[in-house]
């Protein structure tokens, strides 16, 4: 039984990162293969877009997000 965590994985430019949400194998590294993304993150405008039905999917399933990603679905109000 596969351990699986919802975290970040860096894209784009040098000095301009933007992160993808991937669902992804805990053992791999962090630009690993993922088993799905589920949204992405900018931290310079501040965007996110998350698709949703799949997240609480990875959650229902035992997913663990790392604090990040927690943070960022606790403010698009997941955990309510």
């Amino acid at each position: 039984n596969v351990m699986v965590k919802l975290r970040l994985k860096r894209c784009g430019r040098k000095q301009r990162a933007i992160y993808r949400i991937v669902a992804i194998d805990v053992r791999s590294r962090r630009e690993g293969r993922d088993l799905r993304k589920v949204g992405f993150y900018d931290p310079i405008t501040n965007q996110t877009y998350l698709n949703l039905p799949a997240i609480l999917d990875f959650l229902k399933k035992g997913a663990q997000p790392t604090r990040t990603v927690h943070d960022i679905l606790k403010k698009a109000g997941i955990f309510t």
